[in-house]
């Protein structure tokens, strides 16, 4: 190869390395508080998306399941998809855990459970929950709960799991109340109970036995169950129930709780969705997919559910919430649509300013006005005031030198 080729192509693999980083940036340089959407998960089909979760130490890194039974995993912000696993059961909920780096479990419709050790990126089939529909997973510095169609089980690494004495019920909400020993947990099921009260079921053993409870408040099923961190004074973590009437909080171990929706504060609906900021006891956001009514959306607090404010999402039926481990996290969030049977797929960099994004149909529940581009915005002015302007003079930089590059070995070649 003469010396002109051999330079051409050393300048071609430097600038595909400038290309892939700048690639990189681009994906992570997300506008603020706007909603971007993302582009279908391949094989999703016309069903709602469900597993949905974002690695807590890279706010890049996303695993998602489709309908078909794979899971993909996305190491750009979701603008790009691999396969990683190829399954033949559906795939319920995925989940980081928060303290075991690079950890991530899968709970599947009657195929048991799947654990990757490497972030997503390879994946391996759990023992002992062979049958099992794995709907929810919960996580203490030494333990890891699973709720199931069969109680809860629980393992030490997620690899190996065995029996709670929990049994019989079918679980589908689950949260750690204490994650130093001993462990405490909550379990919530979907089966009414007899006499039409929430069935609640608590730990105080990390599973070697349970008592059930059952709180005066609204609804027959419990759909999710989460507990934020410590606050500064006190040693109780706050406890949310999601119920298909509304949302509730406790701040004394289930002993009482406080309706954070109806009289004027959340639209009384199921909340699906349920997840707190990084450190922050006070701090969570809540979604709903209004059970097939238009009652659904996404909200956030700051003050511990005093008050809400509307994240106005572009469609209200909220399905999947996942969010980053940032002070400014990066939500990404599945939305249906019912009556056209529409998957969509959305990040949005929560700064904490007003929301903006695609024009959408305000619900009638949701807190302010939406915002949106309209058709007399310039593209070149939206272009020029974007944070992804650096990445993309990077990238049309890159392309001219390439023209260039060709352009002189040609030359060279024919003198």
């Amino acid at each position: 190869m003469s010396l002109s080729g051999r330079r051409l192509l050393a300048t071609l693999a430097a600038l595909g390395w400038i290309g892939i980083l700048s690639l990189n940036a681009l994906a992570d340089a997300l506008p603020d508080s706007t909603w971007i959407q993302l582009q279908p998960l391949p094989g999703q089909g016309s069903t709602a998306l469900f597993a949905l979760a974002v690695d807590p130490s890279n706010n890049q890194v996303v695993i998602a399941a489709n309908s078909q039974g794979s899971l993909l995993r996305s190491a750009a912000g979701g603008t790009a998809w691999t396969t990683v696993h190829s399954g033949k059961t559906a795939v319920n909920t995925v989940s980081f855990s928060p303290y075991t780096a690079r950890l991530v479990l899968a709970g599947t419709r009657g195929g048991g459970a799947l654990f990757s050790r490497d972030a997503g990126a390879t994946w391996s089939s759990a023992t002992g929950l062979d049958g099992r529909n794995v709907r929810v997973f919960a996580f203490a510095l030494d333990l890891i709960a699973a709720g199931t169609d069969h109680g809860v089980y629980t393992s030490a690494d997620g690899r190996a799991w065995s029996p709670s004495a929990l049994t019989n019920r079918s679980i589908g909400a689950l949260a750690v109340g204490a994650i130093h020993e001993p462990v405490r947990l909550v379990a919530g099921s979907d089966t009414q109970a007899a006499g039409g009260t929430l069935p609640l079921y608590q730990s105080l053993d990390g599973g070697a036995t349970w008592k059930q409870f059952n709180p005066p408040i609204s609804g027959t099923m419990t759909v999710r169950l989460a507990a934020g961190p410590l606050p500064p004074t006190g040693n109780v973590r706050p406890l949310l129930i999601g119920t298909n009437t509304g949302l509730f909080a406790s701040s004394d171990n289930g002993a009482s709780f406080n309706p954070l929706s109806g009289g004027g504060l959340l639209p009384t609906t199921d909340y699906t969705q349920v997840t707190f900021v990084t450190s922050h006891y006070d701090r969570f956001y809540a979604g709903s997919d209004g059970g097939g009514s238009k009652s659904g959306g996404l909200w956030r607090t700051g003050d511990g559910g005093r008050t809400f404010t509307s994240m106005q999402p572009p469609q209200s039926s909220v399905t999947a919430l996942a969010v980053s481990n940032d002070e400014q996290p990066t939500l990404y969030v599945a939305t249906f649509q019912p009556s056209s049977h529409a998957v969509s797929l959305w990040v949005y960099h929560d700064t904490g300013a007003s929301p903006t994004g695609p024009p959408a149909t305000p619900s009638t529940l949701a807190s302010g006005a939406r915002n949106s581009h309209t058709l007399g915005d310039s593209s070149l002015a939206q272009l020029l005031s974007s944070p992804q302007l650096p990445y993309v003079g990077l990238g049309l930089g890159a392309l001219a030198v390439i023209l260039t590059a060709i352009a002189a070995h040609l030359r060279g070649r024919y003198r």
